[in-house]
């Protein structure tokens, strides 16, 4: 926090004018309407009162999100949504984040401990989730579960050209190695991202079905592969949600602000706040 209180009075130096509002994006579960950090693991906060305690510290007002909701509202606003009223955002790193604009507003659910899609079950009794519930999206859908599936591929096949695309290292491989064997046209590597993209897919409808948005934007590493992972995606979903795509269509895209989500998101949210 004092550091923030730094930065935020060498911002206005740097640019002779003072900073109007700020906004934050933070993890755990976050009350954005009360400004509180209900709980933080990462932070190791239990209902801190976040936005007041840093309006205090810098006199101006504060404007606190959950950290992937304020990625959702950055996309929605600036990035790959900004042409739809409802969009979901997926993130794909070493969990799984989501965040959803309906109809313009940010959804938080009560005391902003909603809009955890991560922990939809989509196979019962399947993988242990670290929630504790197995089978949940997060178990197949992180870049982590990817990158396990890839190994076991390449311990059955030890002929796979994904073995060359690590130099031997099995340990080596990361997210994008199943993807690059794939479009080298290698058997067992398209096998892998073919059952990555199953589990997502099912993911994905689920929230298609239930949010019903106009798009749902995938971001986080795995993004990065861009239409050889949205197209195949987007047949996927249609199959198997509700109409197959007949009606009320869902698109499925790439997140494009990267990193910088957030950041943007929280502060538009705040410039919201403020007029």
């Amino acid at each position: 926090m004092e550091i923030i209180v730094s930065v935020t009075g060498k911002i206005s130096a740097e640019h002779g004018a003072p900073v109007c509002g700020l906004g934050i994006g933070a993890p755990g579960v976050v009350d954005g309407e009360k400004g509180v950090v209900r709980s933080s693991g990462n932070l190791g906060w239990e209902n801190k009162p976040l936005a007041e305690d840093l309006s205090a510290m810098l006199g101006i007002p504060v404007t606190l999100a959950n950290d992937a909701n304020a990625a959702a509202y950055g996309e929605y606003v600036c990035g790959a949504g900004k042409q739809y009223n409802s969009v979901v955002l997926i993130t794909l790193g070493t969990g799984v984040g989501s965040g959803i604009v309906l109809n313009g507003k940010l959804y938080e659910g009560n005391e902003g401990a909603g809009a955890e899609l991560r922990h939809e079950v989509i196979r019962f009794g399947g993988e242990k989730c670290a929630c504790g519930r197995r089978g949940c999206f997060e178990a197949y859908a992180l870049a982590t579960a990817l990158i396990k599936q890839t190994k076991w591929a390449m311990e059955k096949d030890r002929q796979s050209t994904l073995w060359r695309l690590c130099s031997g290292d099995i340990e080596s491989v990361n997210g994008k190695t199943a993807f690059d064997g794939a479009q080298q046209g290698d058997k067992t590597a398209k096998q892998v991202v073919s059952n990555y993209l199953r589990y997502l897919a099912e993911g994905l409808a689920n929230i298609a079905n239930t949010f019903r948005p106009e798009a749902i934007l995938i971001g986080g590493g795995i993004s990065a592969q861009g239409e050889k992972l949205t197209i195949p995606l987007q047949k996927r979903v249609e199959k198997l949600m509700l109409g197959h795509g007949r009606y009320a269509p869902v698109k499925v895209l790439a997140a494009t602000l990267g990193n910088d989500a957030g950041l943007v998101g929280a502060a538009m949210l705040a410039k919201n706040n403020s007029l």
